[in-house]
């Protein structure tokens, strides 16, 4: 291929064609994992939903998983500013959108109970429905600043549009063995039968020390992570108000979603 591989002039163009097909490996690679990875992705959301709707059932396998997901599951895309849902909008990713400003909106600092400055317009929920087709639950997510990180979780309401199912916190990077036990079953357990809205129809749960003693309401804060929880307090006022999803969950309690 080379008349002389010896010379300066082959080395170099040995080194340039070895460095080329390096490049395609690479780049052939990155194409491939990137295409794993969200596959992956997307099979763990799957899980986190499906588990929050107690409907996991300790399924693994990929395959049962996504049919599953596909038997009980109807994602819809919610403007958060009306509660309706949106047609025709494809591939949404809230992270995305947050950060264009074509797609997101500025919070007041007076509303921003959980530190996010900027959040999508839109949101999607997942709808679940029963053999009979009637909605059983429906989980939103929602996210929030805690001590040292953003903390990614899904809730789960009965279609009264105020009554906790459950909660699971899926993405987090609180402390090991402190903040980062809002990832832990037992304290998650004290949501479910929680109300997240008082009589006049405002954000009213409460997440603090103490705060069980409001049975409606209220939920212990974790010990040692004050400012975590605080952090999930503030995340809950703000989703379930009505800069988040207030006005979505009026109209599923009206029965007009």
């Amino acid at each position: 291929m080379f008349k002389n591989k010896d010379s300066i002039g082959g080395t170099i163009s040995i080194v340039v064609l070895l460095s080329l097909v390096c490049s395609l490996i690479v780049a052939g690679s990155a194409v491939l994992l990137k295409s794993a990875q969200e596959e992956q992705k997307a099979l763990d959301k799957q899980k986190n939903i499906l588990n929050v709707a107690g409907l996991l059932n300790g399924a693994t396998n990929k395959k049962v998983v996504k049919e599953i997901y596909a038997k009980n599951i109807e994602p819809k895309i919610v403007d958060l500013a009306t509660g309706d849902y949106v047609e025709g909008i494809k591939n949404f990713d809230a992270k995305v959108a947050a950060k264009d400003p074509a797609q997101s909106i500025a919070i007041a600092p007076q509303d921003d109970k959980a530190s996010l400055r900027t959040r999508a317009k839109y949101a999607e929920v997942y709808l679940v429905k029963g053999e009979d087709n009637q909605l059983k639950q429906v989980i939103v997510p929602i996210y929030g600043t805690g001590l040292w990180s953003v903390m990614y979780g899904f809730v789960s309401i009965q279609p009264d549009g105020n009554t906790i199912n459950g909660i699971t916190y899926y993405d987090q990077g609180e402390t090991p063995g402190l903040g980062g036990e809002i990832e832990n079953p037992r304290w998650q357990a004290q949501f479910k039968g929680k109300k997240l809205l008082n009589e006049k129809g405002e954000s009213a749960i409460t997440i603090g020390k103490g705060a069980s003693a409001d049975k409606e309401h209220g939920i212990d804060g974790l010990s040692g992570a004050t400012l975590t929880s605080r952090g999930v307090d503030g995340t809950f006022k703000y989703w379930f108000s009505e800069n988040g999803f207030g006005p979505y969950l009026a109209k599923l309690k009206a029965g007009a979603n």
